[in-house]
């Protein structure tokens, strides 16, 4: 019998009201400020960061407790995040938290980490939804239910997560490096824990490891965004600072992991494709002053492409990729270093240049172009994330996480003083063979050891470090359909390409840029769809005066990101970039556009790169689930640009692409006639439009532009296809239909509310409610409705991962909630409040300005403007129980579903049969 146990909040306990007002809690007491960024302290403990952005309309709350995996005991692998999993279970004043989060359109999530675990959520400004948050996090800090029904189907939730992990065998072979290189010290233990310690955590022992570490003294709020900082310590004292202090004290961890005497091996056999090598070398903490020109050397060893290894493995074709990073941590850490091997390549060859490479650079020496080049890289990536209040909030836990949130700015002041010098020295220090641990063992006739220091006493070095002058804070700005369309303004381009700007203030002066060229037609690329994808790819690898490292080391100069992405007849290329660097850049990505090489070398490696990956889908659940239904609601034929490839197919058609081909593609089709141009943020009109006129302008082809477009009308019957995927602990669901409906269809708001309420509200929806949260079948599951503005077509899935031995129970489960839904209906109360989660979500996307440009794309394909969506948000809110009942019967249609189930079932029937149970 299951006992059941009443949890009492701690407060209760104690006989302390959480009821008092604000004037009865002491006020914060304001600690420091840098940069715009203001640390108070409760009297509980409890350290609070302030970070006002008001240029975007959207507030996070993110709560950190300093506990993660270096916190757990014998036997406790993985509570911490198994805890994190538990804490979105409830409150007695808070139920089902994510039904709540959905109702207000939140953006939310946690995760757990080696030092910290974190809680977060973006919202839509305004007080209601700062109280909401803030009220939510202390609450399910100290009151959360841990209750043991609950943790009996998260538990399985939990693992299946773990046996996601376990598909991957380039997590794996990391997991097991660090467990080699960390005999003693937590970190060498997976945060997501032992399966053994997840299936069998008392629910007891879980709540005293709760009780110890959610505490205030144990925690740092931040929030950001747009919000009233009086308002908000009001708030944080209300709800946060009538919670105890505690009487315990909680314990430092001591354990230090000594100085290794001797490389160590580890090697991993499991079912695969494609081979890797790997290296990890033992590093000082985030917070040690060494870290800054670690970064660095990790820059100019795996950079691609000027990195050593990348020259010394990826360019002589000895491995498909090769990556580097550098961990942060509260403890020293590790530098790792993962390859994967090219075809017919063996990885202990690759591990050999790998180590050669490495391992003679202090000896061979580092130029301050290589760690101008690999500082600048760093300086860049911190300095676009600046530019965003949400990732701020996130990152400033991290680095608390370590011992002081301060180190964010102390990181960047140390990364603009690193030299080629202190790169050198490091390499020396720690770049060694008896601190390595690898795929490969050698002895030695002495012991070395490298002694890595430790944490430096973060008082006595941050000492009263004051930081700098602000960002550019940017305007508030409305992101109401209405608003921006307002501030939009649309035209074409002498060349024929259409425009739309919309110019406003933003947090470090940002601002976004979409091209997409659009060019053939159904029979021009008629079998030529991977050189279509590879095209802008290719554009960006030389242009007739820049070289690819070239390129790279202006954008990296110009502090901009250019990206890009393609589609049968369709070339897009992406910037991100500061105000006083949009002109430059616009110079790079004209050489792109109008003056590329197609290098052949460039080429063969994003081949290499792309067979790789592909490889290693073979026998991926995922990929080969997905890809069976989408062949099946995509009925085209080998030659059409639209048909859907087989993985194995795939990687054949990759190998036949040449640049030759591309470049007749370019030179036949591509233009500056047909496409759109969108900027969204701080720039100005009068300057960009005659760059981007000259930039395009006396660009023809004489292949007119055909848009290809796709049917909705596909005969489709039930099927159902199981695909054996051997040595696989996870296991895909995946189920697919199609049909003719146009977004503009008076009937699709319906439609889309129906497939919310079913399974597109992230962590609440009929199928999360049921699958996930009741009974803990699957870590991911959900549907998806895509209708297309210019097509009558419409696709509807719906996904799930599961052990393999779950699915049989799986499908039922779906199944039945199906019928649930197209039999009985969706209630009132449902519709009211996916209605109100629904459009929150889309007002929360308008505040990213990527999504934005994005966005504004899309309305100028379609000849549309914001009044579309306006008009879409204003259908949904008059949306009736029975049209949206109407729109589930008629097309969320079980006898049209195409599924697809991939994973090891034959084990599965295997082990039923040695415990005698069925084999059919």
């Amino acid at each position: 019998m299951r006992k059941r146990v009443l949890i009492v909040p701690i407060c209760a306990l104690l006989g302390i009201s959480t009821n008092l007002t604000a004037a009865e809690t002491a006020v914060p007491k304001q600690i420091t400020s840098i940069e715009g960024i203001t640390e108070y302290r409760l009297e509980n403990g409890l350290k609070v960061l302030l970070f006002p952005d008001p240029s975007r309309p959207a507030v996070t709350v993110n709560l950190t407790i300093f506990v993660g995996s270096r916190h757990e005991g014998y036997g406790e692998a993985g509570m911490a995040h198994l805890l994190e999993h538990m804490l979105f279970k409830g409150t007695p004043t808070h139920e089902k938290i994510p039904g709540l989060m959905k109702e207000r359109g939140a953006q939310f999530n946690g995760t757990t980490w080696l030092d910290r675990t974190n809680y977060y959520e973006t919202l839509p400004a305004g007080d209601d939804n700062l109280e909401f948050a803030i009220r939510l996090e202390a609450d399910r800090m100290i009151n959360s239910h841990v209750r043991g029904e609950d943790l009996e189907s998260e538990m399985m939730v939990v693992r299946n997560e773990f046996e996601r992990g376990e598909n991957s065998p380039s997590m794996m072979l990391r997991q097991r490096m660090w467990a080699t290189a960390f005999e003693w010290h937590n970190y060498g233990k997976s945060t997501i824990g032992n399966r053994v310690d997840i299936e069998r955590v008392p629910v007891d022992r879980l709540r005293v490891f709760y009780r110890k570490h959610y505490q205030p003294d144990n925690a740092l709020l931040v929030v950001a965004g747009r919000f009233d900082q009086d308002r908000a310590l009001e708030l944080t004292s209300k709800y946060f600072g009538t919670i105890p202090r505690p009487e315990r004290e909680l314990d430092s961890t001591y354990t230090e992991e000594p100085s290794q005497d001797g490389e160590r091996l580890v090697t991993l056999r499991r079912v695969g494709e494609v081979g890797l090598a790997g290296a990890l070398y033992h590093i000082p903490s985030g917070a040690h002053a060494d870290f800054a020109a670690i970064d660095t050397l990790e820059r100019v060893l795996c950079a691609e492409p000027a990195g050593r290894l990348y020259k010394a493995l990826v360019k002589t074709k000895k491995a498909a990729t090769v990556s580097g990073a550098v961990y942060a941590l509260h403890d020293p850490g590790v530098f790792s270093i993962l390859a994967q091997a090219a075809p017919a390549n063996d990885p202990r060859d690759i591990l050999a240049t790998m180590l050669e490479v490495v391992e003679s650079t202090a000896a061979s020496g580092v130029s301050e172009k290589e760690v101008e080049r690999g500082r600048q890289s760093l300086l860049k990536r911190r300095e676009l994330a600046a530019a965003d209040s949400r990732r701020i909030a996130i990152q400033l836990s991290e680095w608390a996480a370590q011992g002081d949130w301060r180190l964010y700015f102390l990181y960047r002041d140390r990364l603009e003083k690193v030299t080629a010098d202190d790169v050198q020295r490091v390499a020396a220090a720690y770049l060694k063979q008896n601190n390595r641990t690898s795929g490969l063992y050698f002895p030695t006739a002495e012991p070395e050891r490298v002694a890595v220091p430790p944490t430096p006493e973060l008082a006595e070095m941050i000492g009263d470090y004051k930081g700098r002058e602000l960002l550019a804070v940017g305007e508030a700005f409305d992101v109401s359909p209405e608003n921006i369309e307002n501030r939009t303004t649309r035209s074409r381009l002498s060349s024929g390409i259409k425009v739309a700007l919309l110019p406003k203030a933003t947090r470090g002066s940002t601002v976004h840029l979409r091209l997409t060229l659009r060019h053939g037609s159904l029979e021009t690329l008629s079998g030529r769809g991977k050189d279509s994808e590879f095209l802008p790819v290719l554009m960006t690898r030389g242009t007739r005066n820049m070289t690819r490292q070239q390129i790279k080391d202006e954008l990296d100069r110009q502090l901009s990101q250019m990206s890009t992405s393609s589609a049968p007849g369709s070339a897009t290329f992406t910037v991100k970039t500061k105000r006083k660097n949009l002109i430059p850049t616009l110079n790079i990505l004209r050489q792109i556009l109008r003056e590329p090489v197609f290098p052949e070398n460039e080429l063969e490696l994003i081949k290499q790169a792309h067979v790789a990956q592909l490889e290693q889908q073979l026998n991926e659940p995922r990929t080969l689930a997905v890809t069976h239904v989408n062949r099946n609601v995509n009925p085209y034929s080998r030659n059409d640009p639209r048909y859907i490839p087989t993985v194995a197919e795939e990687i054949e058609l990759v190998k036949v692409v040449t640049a030759s081909r591309i470049r007749s593609l370019y030179e036949e089709l591509v233009c500056g006639q047909s496409g759109e141009l969108t900027l969204v943020g701080d720039f100005d009109p009068d300057e960009v439009i005659p760059v981007c006129s000259e930039m395009l302008a006396d660009w023809e082809s004489t292949h007119a532009y055909a848009r290809i477009g796709k049917t909705g009308d596909v005969k489709l019957n039930r099927s159902f296809t199981e695909i054996s995927t051997p040595d696989k602990a996870n296991a895909m669901l995946f189920a697919g239909s199609v049909f003719p409906m146009r977004d503009d269809d008076p009937r699709y708001p319906a439609a889309l509310m129906g497939n919310f309420i079913l399974g597109g509200g992230s962590l609440s929806s009929r199928l999360a409610d049921r699958v996930r949260q009741d009974e803990g079948l699957s870590y991911g599951v959900g549907s998806g409705l895509r209708a297309s503005a210019l097509d009558e077509r419409t696709t509807f899935y719906i996904f799930a991962i599961c052990n393999p031995e779950n699915m049989t129970r799986l499908r039922d489960v779906i199944s039945e909630e199906i019928t649930r839904i197209r039999e009985d209906g969706v209630t009132a109360e449902e519709l009211k409040n996916a209605r109100i989660g629904f459009l929150k979500r889309l007002e929360v996307s308008r505040t990213n300005d990527a999504t934005l440009t994005s966005l504004l794309e899309k309305t100028t394909v379609a000849d549309r403007t914001m009044q579309f969506s306006a008009k879409l948000e204003t259908s949904i809110r008059g949306l009736t129980v029975e049209q949206v009942n109407a729109a589930i019967r008629r097309y969320i249609d079980p006898e049209r579903f195409v599924i697809a189930a991939a994973g090891d079932f034959d084990a599965v029937a295997a082990q039923a049969g040695q415990n005698g149970g069925p084999t059919d």
